[in-house]
């Protein structure tokens, strides 16, 4: 089996072929730091977290960069209206940013760039970009793209230039040549932050912070860009101008591109005001509950968001749940030794992730090994060594989508005492001494275990 990746610059899957054997670099454009992160940022920082960890889990050494534009007007805004320097505003947002990631049990990322500490290396590409003839300086001391320069234009986006020249015009207060050049340094006004540069005091446009950033951390051409499909234009098409004006070499071999999380059958944004804050998201739903529902789509399509939704996640999640449960406190009688079934099971999740990370279809599959788990538990035909093999498949899985409760992983101690509890029960049982009996089993549910007995012995799990 291989990797296929949907490009979106082939507008096809592709199989995926790194430029160094066994290694991958990633850069994802992260976000703008004025406010705190909302469920559309979640989707895509869980999404290239689940990525990143199925590459991993393929054997691939994987360097993930995803940076922070901590320099934008939003931000300027922002700090002008709290009489503040815009980067205390983007510091105090990145704090809240990792906050929120690693509630949701994102992993960190291996770097972690900020538009404010890459200025050398911008202003040496804005350098790079006028000398190769596709830059020019305006009176007032901002540098801008000459889109007629570039070649391919709309590779990645399907836009035609002409179509849209044609539907463009300039403002009258812009100096730019023609409607569509962008900004790759911007003059400074009054009350902006700024930088010294060969042009005059400014600060980077948007786009070119990650060409940058690229370029300085990870080399002239990467294994894999990512972000969401709302960047596909212009952002990540200006990017591809820009470095491969430049570099004269592609920018990443493959694009990736997450489906928006929709409200009323609009992307969330914070702009059209109909988000959702992380923080507040998961002050009422697990954040395994977060997770899942993220990934039991297909991370291309688009996602609805609402509590309706929230709820259906966590219903679906509580019988893999259940069944892990189960597991770890089944008594076997069997000599069902579940190999086979779980070697078919694994099979399966690959064949299903190698198919552009298709989570919805993996996790499809773990549903089929939770009811095939469960039908051996019930007739009593799986074996100590079953169970156990199972366990280890869901955990295996779960490195990668995380949808297990924290206080549920690897607590081997709790296993050993209730297995203690639940012997001391049987004796006390066999002594007919069954006030003392129920006394533990009701303790242990008013603190959150449930011991349930059953014709083949006790089990327990968490309530």
């Amino acid at each position: 089996m291989t990797l296929q990746i949907y490009n979106t610059m082939a507008k096809a899957e592709q199989e995926f072929r790194p430029i160094e054997d066994g290694k991958v670099k990633m850069y994802v454009c992260g976000v703008t730091v004025y406010d705190d992160v909302h469920m559309g940022h979640a989707r895509f920082m869980v999404v290239f977290d689940m990525v990143s960890r199925y590459l991993r889990y393929r054997g691939y050494d994987v360097t993930l960069v995803i940076n922070f534009t901590d320099v934008d007007d939003k931000i300027i805004k922002r700090a002008n209206e709290e009489n503040v320097d815009a980067l205390v505003i983007s510091r105090r947002c990145i704090d809240s940013f990792f906050r929120d990631s690693d509630a949701l049990r994102v992993k960190r990322a291996d770097m972690y760039p900020k538009a404010s500490e890459t200025i050398p290396e911008i202003i040496a590409m804005v350098e790079d970009i006028i000398a190769a003839g596709s830059g020019y300086v305006t009176p007032d001391g901002s540098v801008y793209f000459d889109v007629t320069t570039a070649k391919g234009y709309g590779k990645l986006s399907g836009n035609k230039l002409d179509e849209m020249q044609s539907g463009a015009r300039i403002e009258v207060d812009e100096i730019k040549r023609n409607p569509m050049d962008f900004c790759l340094w911007k003059a400074a006004k009054p009350g902006e932050i700024f930088w010294d540069s060969p042009w005059g005091k400014g600060r980077p446009g948007w786009h070119i912070e990650c060409s940058a950033m690229v370029r300085k951390l990870l080399g002239e051409t990467i294994d894999i860009h990512g972000g969401g499909n709302d960047l596909i234009f212009p952002h990540h098409e200006n990017e591809i101008l820009q470095s491969e004006s430049v570099t004269k070499k592609p920018l990443a071999n493959y694009w990736m591109h997450n489906g928006m999380l929709q409200v009323a059958d609009a992307k969330m944004s914070k702009s059209l005001k109909n988000f959702f804050s992380v923080k507040d998201v998961l002050a009422r739903y697990p954040s395994e509950v977060v997770r899942f529902y993220l990934l039991n789509t297909h991370y291309r399509g688009p996602l609805v968001y609402g509590e309706a939704a929230l709820d259906e996640a966590a219903a679906s999640l509580k019988r893999i749940h259940n069944t892990y449960d189960s597991l770890r406190s089944y008594t076997p009688r069997g000599d069902n030794g579940a190999e086979s079934f779980v070697d078919q099971a694994r099979r399966f999740f690959i064949s299903e992730m190698d198919d552009d990370f298709n989570s919805r279809g993996a996790l499809s599959h773990l549903f089929d090994l939770a009811r095939e788990a469960n039908r051996l538990m019930d007739t009593g035909e799986l074996s100590a060594e079953g169970a156990s093999r199972i366990i280890t498949f869901i955990k295996e899985i779960d490195g990668i989508f995380d949808i297990l409760p924290e206080e549920k992983k690897g607590d081997e101690k709790l296993d050993d005492v209730m297995l203690l509890l639940i012997d001391i029960r049987k004796e006390l049982r066999k002594r007919k001494m069954y006030d003392l009996s129920d006394l533990i089993r009701d303790r242990l549910e008013e603190t959150g275990i449930k011991i349930e007995d059953t014709s083949d012995g006790a089990k327990w799990k968490l309530i």
